[in-house]
């Protein structure tokens, strides 16, 4: 096999809110940390050990701003993107190195209920995306019995 593969998937809880960088051309940033844990049990012990581990979310132009109007802090979200190292100098003109995951892809998953008033923009965003779009040509198709 003479490809190679960068994917990353992710499901965890935000840290933060999304924070937004708008650029002169129309285009935009969000940032977020996301959060996942692996729980297990220490055998000598036989007491529950959690680490988390924290991931630095980057997603673009309207994915970036659909994150914004319908993600906050605690929610849960599916995250599928890729792994990018950026360079960077600091103030002191030392080498730094960030790694982020690039988002290609994300699915909310915080339903209403689990939501803080009950009414989640979130759970209103994932029913409008999921629900299918479709044509008059494909309702008519659609009332034939044909199983195929």
């Amino acid at each position: 096999m003479s490809g190679t593969l960068n994917k990353v998937m992710l499901i965890g809880h935000l840290g933060d809110e999304v924070k937004m960088h708008y650029f002169d051309g129309g285009n935009c940033v969000g940032r977020f940390p996301l959060a996942t844990n692996e729980t297990y049990t220490n055998k000598q012990t036989n007491e529950r050990v959690t680490n988390t581990e924290w991931h630095n979310i980057v997603v673009r132009n309207k994915a970036a701003e659909i994150c914004e109007k319908y993600l906050s802090k605690g929610d849960k979200v599916y995250i599928e993107g890729r792994l990018k190292t950026r360079k960077w100098q600091d103030d002191k003109g030392a080498d730094r190195y960030s790694t982020e995951i690039q988002c290609t892809d994300f699915t909310f998953l915080t339903t209403k209920n689990e939501s803080q008033g009950g009414n989640s923009p979130t759970s209103n965003a994932q029913q409008a995306a999921q629900k299918p779009v479709s044509s008059p040509q494909t309702e008519s198709e659609d009332a034939d019995d044909l199983p195929f």
